[in-house]
């Protein structure tokens, strides 16, 4: 397993957003918090919440919960300690639905470029797809904020999903286990519920996502972080292969990028330098 990391760091510079240029930057140690949540900071909407095109196919400037996940993700990267985080959690509580559970998507009229799953989604239906991926997210940040640990939100949120995931009778669509998976191992006390779902998850190869022609997720999607519980639930062999996989995916820009279809030029080249700086961020970890 090896790559090239000035390369991936030249090519976030020359083709990334900023946000990604700081978080690539800051990743290297080249990088404050503070320029990296500045950086954030240019997504930021009054209401506390996150939009413009912070998620690359949902281009419009409202805030959206696929953009809180994008922004906590960060905000738990750098270890943010200010008043951006509360602040958040307070705008994902007034958007919660009574059961605990956050929808897919809020409504948004500036539709252009963005992807039909954004813009058709249910408003009054909680989406544990959605749910997952931001308390994950969060219960990352928690561990540095144990300030927010007890915020409603969080607690409700997590409740609905242990809630939902317990009840699951087979295995969810592709992208909803990734999150499922992402959210135990981020949860304090999953029980036996991260066994359980890890044994959908297949590791002798590609789990197909459906839809789009060669759209697939990899072992190190649902368990990208060594240090966390799931990792033991995998074989050696199965992350030592997708490790390599992983590596020999940089392309010759020295850049990564992704098997599923962007709905605009400019999200394109910004999944790019996302896709770079998560291929980096799990890669440097399996070598330093």
């Amino acid at each position: 397993m090896s790559f090239d990391l000035d390369a991936a760091a030249r090519f976030v510079a020359m083709n990334g957003r900023a946000l990604d240029w700081r978080r690539m930057s800051h990743l290297l140690g080249a990088a404050t918090t503070e320029q990296v949540l500045t950086a954030l900071d240019a997504y930021h909407n009054p209401d506390g919440g996150y939009g413009w095109a912070l998620e690359p196919d949902l281009r419009s400037v409202t805030s959206q919960p696929v953009a809180a996940m994008h922004a906590l993700e960060v905000l738990a990267e750098v270890g943010d300690t200010g008043s951006r985080s509360p602040r958040l959690f307070d705008w994902l509580a007034e958007h919660s639905l009574g059961d605990g559970g956050i929808p897919f998507a809020l409504p948004f009229a500036d539709i252009d470029g963005s992807a039909p799953h954004w813009t058709t989604a249910d408003p009054d239906a909680s989406s544990l797809q959605m749910t997952t991926q931001l308390a994950a997210q969060a219960h990352r940040l928690v561990r540095g904020r144990p300030d927010l640990a007890g915020h409603p939100w969080l607690t409700g949120a997590t409740g609905y999903c242990l809630s939902v995931i317990d009840g699951l009778s087979g295995a969810p669509s592709a992208y909803e286990l990734m999150f499922v998976m992402r959210f135990l191992d981020a949860v304090p006390e999953p029980g036996r519920l991260l066994e359980r779902v890890a044994a959908m998850v297949r590791t002798d190869g590609p789990t197909p996502v459906g839809g789009t022609v060669g759209e697939v997720l990899h072992p190190l999607d649902f368990t990208p972080d060594a240090a966390r519980a799931s990792r033991a639930l995998f074989s050696k062999e199965a992350i030592a292969a997708d490790l390599d996989r992983l590596a020999a995916g940089q392309q010759p820009d020295g850049g990564w990028a992704v098997d599923f279809p962007a709905y605009s030029p400019a999200a394109a080249i910004e999944w790019r330098g996302y896709a770079t700086v998560g291929s980096v961020r799990i890669l440097r970890a399996e070598t330093t």
